[in-house]
């Protein structure tokens, strides 16, 4: 992913290669994955699986995709390939998260390293309450304090006013990271909540990314000459078109559909180094957050 991120910087690569070469990029990583391909149900959705000692109507027709486990009466669901296509559409994810909420000086360092902490202090919680997968929390371990530290010296160096720009090679590196410690260290579903300002920022990508609205190449926030301050950029459209992306019904553009620029549409105009800050205290809060679900509120959901 290294590789493919400075040649993206070289030669640019369009969105669909971006897609599919991470894909194969992440096929060693699944011959290396030797854990458990099954899925624990939250209690809630058990019964739409499993009732009175046999399978739902529900849990019969998805027969031909998974396997409820009737030792279990549902609290455990085998998905077999489902499982390793979920994780190799979680590489393709981690890989183009990172480099799609980026283009301000120093937040794609500096998200990383929250992400790489965050990680981090998970790892060692779970090890603390000797959880069974200890040694695939203290893999992570290993990765993550070189990860971090490393994108901690980067971070010093590429915080506004930037003398190092990271690229795609940076951001590539950073989420298939990410990828390999989940996957490996048996957390996935874990890392995801980490992910929050990612995940939106994706999902509120998606019209442009998909070519439903016109996505320009580059989608930064544009610069005020006059004020010196960071504003939405835009792309042109017809005042008939995409009313329900606009402030004013009759505007003759469009803010690009990211969550810098919708924070810069929340907040206001803002200098660079402001809208860094704002943003990783938003990811600093998403991760706490995650926390939160992981060790609170998902034992509302599943058996202790």
């Amino acid at each position: 992913m290294l590789f493919l991120g400075f040649t993206d910087d070289v030669l640019d690569w369009p969105w669909r290669y971006k897609l599919f070469l991470p894909s194969v990029a992440s096929l060693p990583l699944l011959c290396c994955y030797n854990g458990s391909t099954s899925i624990v149900v939250p209690i809630p959705m058990r019964s739409w699986l499993w009732h009175d000692k046999s399978a739902t109507l529900l849990g019969h027709v998805l027969s031909p995709l998974i396997v409820v486990d009737a030792n279990a009466e549902g609290s455990l669901v085998e998905l077999g390939f489902l499982y390793l296509l979920y994780m190799g559409l979680l590489a393709v994810f981690c890989t183009n998260a990172i480099n799609i909420y980026a283009g301000i000086n120093g937040l794609e360092a500096g998200q990383s390293y929250v992400i790489g902490c965050a990680v981090l202090v998970h790892n060692l919680l779970e090890i603390r309450f000797h959880n069974n997968l200890e040694e695939n929390h203290l893999f992570s371990v290993m990765v993550m304090l070189s990860f971090v530290g490393v994108t901690l010296g980067l971070l010093k160096h590429n915080w506004f006013p930037a003398s190092v720009f990271v690229g795609d090679t940076f951001c590539y590196f950073a989420g298939m990271t990410f990828a390999v410690v989940g996957i490996l260290g048996h957390f996935s579903k874990t890392l995801l909540l980490f992910f929050i300002p990612q995940v939106i920022n994706f999902v509120w990508s998606v019209p442009q990314l998909f070519k439903f609205v016109p996505c320009p190449r580059h989608r930064l926030p544009a610069i005020n000459a006059d004020t010196g301050l960071m504003e939405p950029s835009t792309f042109p459209c017809q005042p008939h078109e995409y009313r329900i992306l606009k402030r004013h019904p009759n505007d003759t553009t469009v803010p690009n559909m990211t969550v810098i620029n919708l924070c810069l549409q929340l907040v206001g105009p803002m200098s660079e180094r402001s809208l860094c800050i704002l943003l990783l205290a938003l990811q600093t809060l998403s991760c706490g957050l995650g926390m939160l679900c992981r060790y609170y509120i998902a034992n509302f959901f599943f058996d202790d």
